[in-house]
């Protein structure tokens, strides 16, 4: 059907093996972002971390990987992501901003079929695998167009790439869902059918704080956690996400609630923003920025001079108010965002280029927004590098997070519970 999801082959490096160790696979010499400075060794056996000492004291395991200072990452965490409505660029006009690519992809999923949606969406996954990425939350939309269609897709393609990625679906009404009958219902569907999250698209409901309501009703009864499509516009007079404060302070879902573009905090002032932030973090509600999406969609109507503003809320100031926050891809190859590598890296660093950052702390803390505070966000309990945790590991080709975002580091080896997934050569220079 497309290319294959498993590996074809064992990487070179892991033929020479020496048996009898206590470990399966050693790493040497690693950097860890957590502990910048410092170097490690790690032992891996039966897909856990079993080991952590400092660089040259661990003892070769049956497989070795010497990576001379690296980056050693969990993995990338995708927060944000479309699977459904993936790779269908050759279908769509582009005919220009949000509303537009809305209508556009409600005319044109009326045609998607399972297998269609589960072709495109194994595609992105297998790009988003060979960029690093272990864990995944999509959000996949339903309604009376659509049905459950693309939830059954993407759900065989999540089962295709088990073996290299975890990922949850999150289910969510993009059309409206109280000015939209039967939209409920498939969402309830979705959800005793093992959807993982719940989330909202208020600016599409003749009802916003209504289609919030219910949202949290879901949460609630099915013991999940929330992630909304939230003040996407550029007007920031009127907020829905005050709104969204309150109810998680209700139902005591702090920690669980997750805010996406939010694209309308751009236009606040430094003081407003500040006082916004600080009413997020008291009450446990993180926020996603998704730089390419947000970036190609906003101010379209900016007609003032050729300079377009940018569009895309600068979540490291929220970040330094306690809010967690994290940086997403959203969009792949569709009207929404006619680009997409899957490459998180990519993603931090256009995003400081987009916020202007130039200072080494706040560079390499937009590398935490594609790993480790997006792994929060989720709530996932066994994401980091310590003694007991799967091994899912990453290495990527920089020596300090600073760098790693700055030069674009690619990952070079991917491991899902100690077991291969990809390798990248580095290139080679070939002198004369």
């Amino acid at each position: 059907m497309h290319q294959s999801s498993k590996p074809t082959s064992v990487p070179r490096w892991l033929r020479n093996e020496k048996k009898g160790s206590l470990m399966d696979l050693t790493f040497h010499n690693i950097t860890l972002p957590s502990e910048p400075g410092q170097a490690f060794d790690l032992g891996v056996h039966g897909g856990k971390i079993v080991e952590m000492k400092a660089a040259g004291t661990l003892e070769q395991g049956d497989k070795a990987l010497h990576l001379n200072g690296r980056i050693v990452l969990p993995g990338f965490v995708e927060t944000h992501i479309h699977l459904d409505k993936s790779c269908i660029l050759d279908r769509c006009q582009m005919k220009g901003g949000l509303q537009e690519a809305i209508a556009e992809v409600v005319g044109l999923k009326a045609a998607f079929t399972e297998e269609d949606v589960a072709f495109r969406a194994a595609k992105t996954l297998r790009k988003c695998v060979l960029k690093g990425t272990t864990q995944m939350r999509t959000h996949v939309e339903v309604d009376p167009v659509v049905g459950l269609r693309g939830f059954e897709g993407v759900k065989h393609a999540i089962a295709e790439f088990a073996w290299a990625i975890d990922v949850e679906i999150c289910v969510f009404p993009q059309d409206g869902l109280l000015n939209n009958p039967g939209t409920d219902e498939l969402m309830v569907a979705a959800l005793k059918d093992g959807a993982g999250s719940v989330g909202a698209a208020p600016y599409t409901d003749t009802n916003p704080h209504g289609q919030i309501d219910r949202v949290f009703e879901m949460a609630r009864d099915f013991d999940v956690d929330i992630d909304m499509h939230l003040d996407f516009g550029s007007d920031a007079t009127s907020l829905d996400v005050d709104y969204v404060c309150r109810k998680a302070d209700e139902y005591g879902w702090g920690g669980r609630v997750a805010v996406g573009h939010v694209t309308k905090f751009a236009n606040m002032s430094a003081h407003r923003l500040t006082a916004l932030s600080r009413r997020l973090a008291d009450a446990g509600v993180a926020v996603t920025v998704l730089p390419s999406t947000d970036l190609f969609l906003m101010h379209r109507d900016h007609t003032e001079n050729l300079s377009v503003p940018r569009g895309v809320t600068p979540i490291h100031l929220m970040a330094a108010e306690g809010v967690n926050c994290s940086l997403s891809t959203n969009n792949v190859l569709n009207p929404f965002t006619p680009f997409g590598d899957c490459s998180l890296i990519r993603m931090a660093n256009l995003y400081a280029n987009i916020a202007q950052i130039g200072r080494r702390e706040d560079m390499a803390g937009c590398l935490d927004m594609v790993s480790s505070r997006s792994a929060k966000l989720l709530n996932l309990k066994d994401y980091g590098i310590q003694k007991g945790a799967p091994a899912d590991l990453v290495v990527i080709d920089a020596r300090d997070a600073t760098m790693a975002v700055a030069e674009l580091a690619q990952p070079m080896y991917g491991f899902k519970r100690g077991k291969p997934v990809f390798t990248h050569a580095l290139p080679e220079l070939h002198s004369h």
